[in-house]
């Protein structure tokens, strides 16, 4: 019932309204890969697959909704208009036991079946899952474990194969917001018109956390294998990583890293050899190795 208490809080349901959720659950396991594909606006009811039950989820319009050819009418034209910006949020310090991944595309977003599966094949576990609308923004949030240890994931090349998979899902089942990511450039179906400067858009800050950690803040344009390439730079340099939270907002990637030099915060010396180092590759036009 846990997760039932997750997508159906009152909080929830009283900010959606086009529809009307509801859930039955079944102890069954959902066979995933028999569940057709779910697209954007296309369906009217939805299936969310989690690995410990199942959950249907249907969608039913209100009674009291306005007119729904009018309301699709203006909608299609809003959306020829303006594309919403993608979000991923890996997050590693809120849940002790769980990664959560957090992801939105306005409210654009549909049951990501797919997204899920995805994370499957890469060996890894959805245990719960809850969405939440603010304005005419849809959140999913995942909590994700590695399959069958259940412990959260730790390893900065899995966290990074899991932001791009989930990036890739949105390229391949929202085209459109191709022109809003990074990724857009090599993998979408149109590149994004905007260009950012790498040395203009890249900020580094590194601030005492109290005596034991320091936090690392980090802006910067995105690319495939930045969090693959920031976390070696630190080991370069024997600077160990508590936690971690990896944000892709569009064009850019905004990380946050907890870190600690031999079990205490980095002071100002080695603070500037990190912030030095980091910025040499960041503004590095391609690097040497092939990332993912």
């Amino acid at each position: 019932m846990a997760v039932a208490n997750d997508f159906l809080s009152s909080s929830t349901l009283c900010r959606y309204k086009s529809y009307d959720f509801r859930f039955s659950f079944q102890t069954s396991k959902l066979d995933i890969c028999k569940v057709p594909v779910i697209r954007y606006g296309s369906v009217q009811s939805a299936t969310i697959g989690f690995s410990r039950r199942k959950h249907i989820l249907q969608l039913r319009p209100c009674i009291n909704s306005a007119s729904t050819v009018g309301s699709a009418s203006s909608k299609s034209d809003q959306d020829a208009d303006t594309v919403p910006m993608p979000m991923v949020l890996i997050d590693q310090d809120s849940d002790s036991d769980a990664t959560i991944v957090q992801l939105s595309f306005g409210d654009r977003l549909g049951a990501l079946i797919d997204t899920m599966k995805a994370l499957k094949d890469l060996g890894l576990d959805v245990t719960k899952g809850t969405v939440t609308t603010e304005g005419s923004v849809k959140q999913t949030k995942f909590f994700i474990t590695q399959l069958g240890t259940g412990r959260k994931v730790e390893d900065p090349g899995m966290l990074e194969r899991i932001r791009l998979t989930i990036i890739n899902n949105l390229l391949q089942y929202h085209p459109e917001s191709s022109e809003r990511l990074a990724m857009g450039e090599a993998f979408g179906i149109k590149a994004p018109q905007k260009k950012l400067d790498v040395d203009f858009a890249t900020h580094i800050h590194v601030k005492e956390e109290g005596p034991k950690r320091s936090l690392l803040y980090i802006e910067t344009a995105d690319r495939p294998g930045l969090l693959v390439e920031i976390i070696k730079i630190m080991a370069d340099i024997n600077i160990n990583v508590e936690s971690a939270e990896i944000d892709t907002e569009g064009l850019v990637a905004k990380d946050k890293f907890h870190v600690n030099y031999r079990g205490a915060a980095l002071n100002s010396s080695l603070s500037q050899v990190l912030t030095n180092c980091l910025r040499y590759y960041l503004r590095r036009p391609e690097t040497d190795e092939d990332s993912y």
